[in-house]
């Protein structure tokens, strides 16, 4: 492997130019850089990150922390934060804890400060202690997609009005004439998909219509989740014409239980979803959802993020993206009249 001090002997420089030459540092004349960059060329020479971490005491690259790559809308955010990374000169490692809060916290203890010179959460399911500490530690937490603008977190965050989301969704099944609709919440009661549903059963509640309990499911959010539940649902309340998803995996998930039932969306149950992954676009019929600005919020995580590194924001701080927009499709219309 060719080292940085090979690359200078052959330019005849020193390694420390070799380094403002490749870092775009100090002064150097125009015929030593080409000097530099021939001898670069013609050796190969690549930068060791990890060395060049150790020495500057700061690493190339910033860490995102997921709960589950399986579920799509975490790549779709992964690659519009590593596409504003790589803008800034940056790159970004994913890390995936596939739900388990130990897997975070070693991504924690082994990345942050060291490989990576901040981090972003996404729904990693870790404790807001774990992650003061590592801010301690020296390497800034931005906590990516909160859900609760009006309660802000301990650590600076990018927030998305989810409880807007929810009351968008309600308020197109409203206006569409539907007055049964059932609910699948994708977490638990108190989870991360709480303030969608509240605010779902609040737009219903302003509009005069009581959304009941017994029409609502706890789920995993997940397409699996969606199906098994939107299949006890329907056997159970018959005389609903809608389904609230709180997310777009699970409305996906009932679709195909509808299907399933012998049943047609949008004709006999219409469907909206919270998210509008590229699974929402290519359904069939394709899904009626409420869009939350995910490459915004990409953009804005990395933004502050960096901003906390090189000392240039305070701490904590909260941003707010632009509202989450209802993107009608074909999964929703009017209420069948039924017979008799």
């Amino acid at each position: 492997m060719t080292t940085l001090s090979e690359v200078a002997r052959l330019a005849g420089v020193t390694s420390a130019t070799v380094s403002n030459v490749l870092r775009q540092r100090g002064k150097v004349g125009e015929q030593t850089r080409q000097r530099v960059l021939e001898a670069v060329a013609q050796l190969g020479y690549r930068p060791h990150l990890t060395a060049r971490a150790l020495a500057e005491g700061r690493a190339p690259t910033l860490a995102l922390v997921v709960s589950s790559i399986a579920n799509p809308f975490y790549p779709e955010f992964a690659l519009a934060a590593e596409r504003a990374a790589r803008e800034r000169g940056r790159f970004l490692i994913v890390c995936n804890t596939n739900d388990d809060p130990d897997t975070g916290r070693a991504y924690l203890d082994q990345i942050a400060g060291t490989l990576s010179d901040g981090v972003l959460i996404m729904n990693a399911n870790l404790p807001m202690d774990e992650l003061k500490k590592t801010e301690q530690r020296g390497a800034p937490v931005v906590l990516c997609m909160w859900e609760k603008p009006d309660a802000p977190p301990e650590l600076p965050c990018i927030a998305v009005d989810f409880y807007a989301a929810g009351a968008t969704a309600a308020q197109h099944l409203l206006g569409l004439g539907h007055r049964h609709i059932g609910a699948l919440v994708g977490s638990k009661k108190s989870g991360i998909h709480a303030e969608r549903y509240r605010g779902f059963v609040e737009a219903c509640a302003a509009a005069g219509i009581k959304h009941s309990l017994q029409s609502a499911r706890y789920i995993g959010d997940t397409v699996e989740a969606g199906y098994q539940a939107t299949m006890t649902l329907l056997r159970e309340e018959p005389t609903l014409t809608a389904i609230f998803a709180s997310n777009d995996l699970p409305a996906l998930g009932a679709m195909n239980a509808i299907a399933d039932l012998g049943m047609n969306v949008p004709r006999d149950i219409s469907v909206i979803g919270i998210t509008d992954i590229q699974w929402a676009r290519v359904s069939r019929p394709a899904l009626t959802t409420v869009a939350v600005p995910t490459e915004e919020a990409a953009r804005m995580s990395i933004d502050l993020l960096l901003a906390l590194i090189e000392g240039r924001s305070p701490s904590p701080v909260m941003r707010v993206t632009a509202t989450p927009q209802l993107v009608q499709r074909a999964s929703t219309a009017a209420p069948r009249k039924r017979k008799g």
